[in-house]
């Protein structure tokens, strides 16, 4: 029984050093050799110059309908004197900026609205706001631009700028008005 004793007091003496001698062998296996041969090191960082900084909005897209009406200025419209649909001599300059405009982008639509005050039945408004916006046309036309292009309509007095009921707004709602279509 004695012998048995010191059996097991020998197992338990070595089981520990087993266990670390194990362990060891573990860890050795798993560690990494050293290469051979270091990689090179690598190349500097190339630094790149940032890119151009984006262009700043330089205003409406030539040829759009917004550059039509910055291009004009407030000459996108004529005035007309009561009751009449002539051309007038101070509005021709409006009309030959409108034609270089629409001469210079051929592709380009536009429509002439006719407006009228609201004086007047609305049948003869209607009626007076598109002789108002023919006139506008066939000016333009004679300018050179091809007829095709240019559409009207008439809001009579629909559609009034100044909705006062005075000689001033009324002469601001006498009007045919060019608008660029996109």
């Amino acid at each position: 029984m004695l012998s048995k004793l010191h059996s097991i007091t020998a197992h338990r003496k070595i089981a520990p050093g087993v266990a670390v001698l194990a362990c060891a062998m573990a860890l050795a296996a798993c560690s990494k050799k050293p290469p051979a041969a270091l990689p090179p090191e690598p190349a500097p960082a190339v630094t790149q110059a940032p890119p151009p900084p984006a262009p700043a909005n330089q205003g409406p897209v030539p040829g759009s309908a917004a550059d039509f009406v910055a291009q004009m200025m407030g000459r996108d419209t004529i005035h007309f004197a009561l009751d009449k649909y002539s051309i007038e001599p101070a509005d021709v300059a409006a009309l030959q900026a409108q034609a270089q405009w629409l001469m210079k982008y051929p592709a380009k639509k536009a429509t002439i609205e006719g407006h009228c005050d609201e004086r007047g039945t609305r049948e003869y408004n209607l009626a007076l706001g598109e002789r108002r916006a023919t006139a506008a046309k066939n000016y333009l036309v004679s300018l050179g631009v091809d007829a095709s292009r240019l559409t009207t309509i008439s809001y009579g007095k629909e559609r009034p700028i100044d909705p006062a009921s005075t000689e001033e707004a009324w002469a601001k709602n006498r009007r045919a008005v060019t608008v660029a279509i996109d």
